[in-house]
């Protein structure tokens, strides 16, 4: 099944030219929206960028997660801690993710919708096998922004984070 959900993303995503990459960890999960958690604002850029080529333009790191409430909540707490670190999203629709302290956390694949409402990632171990994939809703994704949510509980879409990212020129590490 998830082979050939994975082979559809890759169809769909030939036929529109987006490219696929993530930023994201492992741990937590997502669910699909709902009218609780409806976008707080998916902009795309003046320039008349796509969300694909906004994700694409930068190197991001993880500066803030802000719960239902508004409430910042520590990039250390057991519900944000693994989605910290720095994305880097190649155009060509590949990713790296790495933590604050440069030490690899994931590669794969990534696409974002074309109305930049949802990022759909395909984590990959070495060998390109898929460790699993994952569709998260986008909040915001500007210049300046890109916010993801995710969901502590996913059977309970009342208490969510957003995961905030602000451009970096922190450089990619070397590949070993």
């Amino acid at each position: 099944m998830k082979i050939a959900r994975t082979a559809g993303i890759a169809a769909v995503t030939a036929l529109v030219g987006f490219p696929l990459a993530a930023c994201s960890s492992d741990a937590g999960s997502t669910s699909p929206p709902t009218e609780a958690s409806a976008p707080a604002s998916t902009a795309v850029d003046e320039d008349l960028q796509t969300p694909s080529e906004l994700l694409a333009a930068h190197a991001w790191e993880t500066t803030d997660a802000v719960d239902q409430d508004g409430q910042s909540v520590a990039l250390t707490d057991e519900d944000v801690e693994t989605y910290v670190g720095y994305a880097y999203f190649a155009p060509d629709g590949s990713f790296t993710m790495y933590t604050l302290d440069d030490e690899p956390k994931m590669q794969g694949d990534w696409i974002v919708s074309a109305d930049g409402g949802t990022r759909t990632i395909i984590a990959k171990d070495d060998d390109g096998a898929v460790l699993f994939e994952r569709e998260s809703q986008i909040t915001e994704l500007t210049e300046t922004t890109f916010t993801y949510r995710t969901f502590p509980d996913e059977d309970d879409t009342s208490v969510y984070i957003d995961i905030v990212h602000t451009p970096t020129d922190h450089p990619a590490p070397a590949a070993d």
